[in-house]
């Protein structure tokens, strides 16, 4: 996969990755009912936070990582009609092993 997107300073690129869907009894649910993916794959890193000093913060995480996100946080963007959220490094609560 050849992504275009370089995420600056602490940003990274998630590939949300959505959970199969359960049907129980014949219910469907609609798309706009259902839960935001807190689960993705990384896919970029930016050049990594700055400290005081003005060394640069090695990432805990690396591409190809599963990680658990933030529920609402980043900005989600659109390439190739694939959904990717850009989010702050922050924003990423655990790795999924």
């Amino acid at each position: 996969m050849a992504l275009n997107i370089k995420p600056l300073g602490d940003r990274v690129l998630i590939e949300p990755v959505e959970e199969k869907e359960v049907k129980k009894g014949g219910i469907i649910i609609p798309d706009t009912a259902k839960e935001k993916p807190q689960e993705g794959i990384v896919r970029a890193l930016g050049t990594g936070k700055l400290d005081e000093n003005g060394k640069r913060i090695p990432f805990e995480v690396k591409v190809g990582d599963r990680v658990l996100v933030s529920k609402y946080g980043g900005t989600e963007i659109k390439v190739d009609d694939k959904e990717y959220k850009l989010m702050s490094s922050d924003d990423l609560l655990a790795i999924l092993e």
